[in-house]
């Protein structure tokens, strides 16, 4: 998977999130979803990281899916009473088929991204796609600050303990200090932001001439066969929606 281009990738995660966004059905999401996690072992990262990375899709996919199990339309027979709600049949299918959606568009776009070096990725965009020098030198420098971010918000909470005031209160006073500590951060990195783009336009990264490469980017036939094969996946999956009767197209 790492020798991929990184164009490939964005195209590849690009036609299955689009095809998949089209329909709002469990079929189509599930059987992409089997292909998906079938080719997980090959995408080249190590079971740990993987779960790491997939951790908050893993969350964020079964609370949307509540929300449409507790707040969707009633269709069919009531099959719990919960407080307030009366969860149908409907509903249940609802939320099974936006946990499904989430995780089958989201899932590729996370696995082919966490083994894609951005600096590739802007060489592609730039030499290949074309897109203004600028505005994918300054992206890929946005990108590159995540990790100082990070970095700064672990010594913002390491600063605040020590001065006595990231403890206690109650879970008010606590959301209180994370607001807190996120404005110190944001204003941190606008800071920073400053300078760097400063720093970059001192030395003419804007400068109106043709701009080399260090490294050259290339589409390989390699590359056209994992677009066309996310192509043929996505189209298994509508077939498989379309026969089953289950396609529900979202636009009509």
């Amino acid at each position: 998977m790492t020798t991929i281009s990184p164009l490939a990738k964005l195209c590849a995660a690009g036609i299955l999130g689009i095809v998949l966004l089209l329909s709002l059905d469990p079929v189509s999401a599930l059987v992409a979803l089997v292909f998906e996690l079938a080719l997980l072992p090959w995408a080249g990262v190590p079971a740990r990281r993987l779960l790491r990375i997939l951790t908050p899709l893993l969350i964020a996919a079964p609370f949307a899916g509540l929300s449409g199990l507790l707040y969707g339309r009633d269709e069919g027979d009531v099959v719990l009473v919960v407080g307030p709600w009366n969860i149908s049949k409907g509903e249940v299918a609802l939320a099974v088929t936006i946990t499904l959606r989430i995780l089958a568009v989201a899932l590729p776009a996370v696995v082919l991204f966490a083994t894609t070096d951005p600096t590739d990725l802007a060489d592609g965009l730039a030499q290949m796609w074309k897109l203004p020098a600028r505005f994918v030198i300054g992206a890929l420098a946005a990108i590159r600050m995540l990790g100082l971010m990070r970095q700064d918000w672990q010594m913002l909470r390491l600063a605040r303990r020590a001065r006595g005031i990231a403890d206690g209160g109650g879970p008010i006073a606590a959301l209180g200090r994370l607001g807190n500590q996120a404005m110190a951060l944001l204003t941190i990195a606008v800071r920073r932001g400053s300078l760097l783009a400063t720093a970059m336009e001192a030395r003419a990264f804007d400068a109106p001439v043709q701009r080399t490469w260090a490294r050259i980017a290339r589409f390989t036939p390699r590359d056209a066969w994992f677009v066309v094969g996310a192509a043929v996946i996505a189209i298994i999956a509508v077939m498989m929606a379309v026969m089953t009767g289950a396609w529900n197209f979202v636009i009509s």
